[in-house]
């Protein structure tokens, strides 16, 4: 018994910080008593969602290292960041609005007085190891530190391109507030943070910070940082509410009908955050093509083109193998078609929705050849991604 626990031991000592913690005590308590756990996981809108790749091995490998596809899935040359600096970002926003992209899925949101920022990524890779995993394809627009005061943190999900370690050990030595999704806390109170700067919500909770109410709304995901995927943790989509202001952020999601719901409960949104990018055929129910995520924005507007979009979660990571700069042409194709305004910064841009929007297709200067098109029928459709 004295080896079993010394080898026991060892194990846990050999498991990467960055695997977090798993939820006990009360936290998993209250995990059991969620209306959305059952069977032992947390279930997801919709019916269930498959979270592995379907087909072969052999035909996800053929896809991911075809020799003719693979180099269109990495910019061909330097991805123009804009410069943004502490004193830009230190300019309260003239409309009370104001948005930064600082690539893939990280949004700096400036909202009535109050700064909010969504699923901070400032690692090099998105990865457990510092040695291995999908690398940036471009650097962070300026360091966490000089983002300047953040009231809120909110994090989606717990996958490496979503909660990132380095960036929440930078965060945690701040007065900020960090709202997650329910079990997450867990592994923030692992990595320094204290409980009571937690504010953990299950899907139609929220918690008032300030000014803001954040609600943790429906997504349709999943969740995972170890070895073992024990669904022990919820992902989540957000809406932040100010006196004046509503935004929402969908994390990762594949495209399911409770869109709606929610934009019937807390909108119409002067902007949402849309997943755009890492589809693929192979994983039809956890990601949203660019169709789909306008799609996802109509619904949350009740059915018509209302505030703008900005497209999220792609061009900083290589996570899928459609090319880099696709998910930017077909939204930027898609919502011109719509009649719907959509925002298309360069990484680190700063914006206001109410003013002028950056509406250049800058990764057209330095994408690989972009081999699809996609119909122009009138109603913002394209080919649907397979099924089954």
């Amino acid at each position: 018994m004295t080896g079993l626990r010394s080898s026991s031991s060892g194990l846990r000592a050999l498991r990467p910080a960055a695997f977090g913690a798993d939820p006990g005590g009360e936290r998993l308590a209250r995990i059991r008593r969620s209306p959305h756990f059952k069977d032992g996981v947390f279930q997801n809108p919709g019916g269930p969602a498959r979270t592995r790749p379907s087909g072969s091995t052999l035909d996800l490998a053929k896809v991911f290292l075809d020799k003719d596809t693979r180099p269109l899935r990495a910019p061909k040359g330097t991805v123009p960041v804009h410069p943004t600096t502490f004193a830009d970002l230190a300019k309260a926003p003239a409309t009370g609005l104001r948005l930064t992209w600082m690539g893939h899925s990280s949004v700096l949101a400036e909202i009535d007085g109050h700064r909010v920022l969504f699923d901070p990524v400032w690692g090099e890779r998105c990865s457990p190891f510092p040695f291995a995993g999908p690398r940036r394809l471009h650097p962070v627009p300026l360091p966490v530190a000089a983002l300047g005061e953040v009231d809120v943190v909110v994090i989606s999900h717990d996958h490496y391109d979503h909660l990132d370690l380095p960036t929440i050990k930078a965060l945690a030595g701040t007065d900020t507030v960090f709202a997650v999704p329910l079990g997450v806390g867990a592994h923030l109170e692992h990595w320094g943070v204290s409980p009571d700067r937690l504010r953990e919500l299950d899907w139609h909770e929220s918690t008032g910070i300030g000014g803001l109410t954040l609600t943790a709304t429906p997504a349709r995901h999943f969740c995972g940082r170890g070895l073992r995927n024990t669904q022990h943790t919820l992902w989540a989509s957000w809406v932040v509410a100010g006196e004046e202001h509503r935004i929402y952020h969908s994390g990762d999601t594949g495209y399911f009908d409770g869109f709606g719901d929610v934009g019937a409960a807390h909108g119409p949104f002067d902007a949402t955050m849309i997943q755009i990018g890492a589809y693929s055929e192979f994983w039809p129910d956890i990601h949203m093509t660019p169709e789909e995520g306008l799609r996802a924005h109509l619904d949350l507007q009740g059915g018509a083109p209302h505030g703008v979009l900005l497209p999220i979660h792609w061009g900083t990571f290589n996570l899928a193998p459609h090319p880099w700069a696709e998910p930017g042409e077909w939204t930027k194709e898609a919502a011109e078609e719509a009649g719907q305004a959509v925002a298309l910064p360069r990484p680190g841009e700063p914006f206001e929705p109410a003013g002028k929007l950056p509406a250049e297709a800058w990764w057209r200067g330095v994408s690989g050849e972009l081999r699809r098109t996609w119909r122009s029928v009138g109603a913002f459709v394209a080919e649907p991604p397979k099924r089954g």
